[in-house]
């Protein structure tokens, strides 16, 4: 029978070692919510990221209508866009809702559709007319989630801390 004998290590703490063989040490879950209450800038991150995903779900479901019912130049391209956008609204969703549960890998996808928003947002507002309203909406969007997430408070919120030397 294999037990487990406790090793002394630097500063008082522990490490547990199996006579007889040895055992990978058993590590806490890697995506583990922390505790405590979520900060409002992790509620606001997550809340613009799910309005992106519900604006490209409407985007998606109306450009798939119109290619079906619609008379557009090629329905199959409609179509496919269509089906596109309501793919990618599929980031940003599930981007918001492992903010809102704060778990740690939720930062990399919230921040990468926010950095693919910023071209988009750029075009939009080059092509002027009642586009450029909604290009500067989703910059300020954008630029509004990224400064929620990199600040230290979401990062500590989230688990995330300094790279270990």
């Amino acid at each position: 029978m294999k037990t487990a004998k406790p090793t002394a290590q630097a500063k008082g703490t522990t490490q547990t070692k199996e006579t007889g063989g040895t055992k990978a040490a058993r590590a806490a879950p890697v995506d583990e919510a922390p505790s405590g209450p979520r900060p409002t800038r992790i509620t606001a991150a997550a809340m613009l990221a799910a309005a992106e995903a519900v604006v490209l779900v409407g985007l998606g479901v109306y450009v798939l209508i119109m290619g079906l019912t619609g008379d557009p130049d090629s329905p199959q391209q409609a179509e496919m866009l269509g089906v596109t956008v309501l793919a990618l609204a599929a980031l940003p969703l599930a981007a918001a809702r492992g903010l809102w549960q704060r778990r740690r890998w939720s930062r990399g996808p919230a921040m990468i559709t926010q950095l693919m928003a910023l071209p988009v947002a750029w075009t939009l507002v080059q092509n002027g007319g009642g586009l450029i309203a909604v290009g500067v909406a989703t910059a300020v969007a954008a630029f509004a989630v990224l400064a929620l997430l990199i600040n230290p408070t979401a990062t500590e919120a989230l688990g995330i801390g300094p790279r270990d030397a």
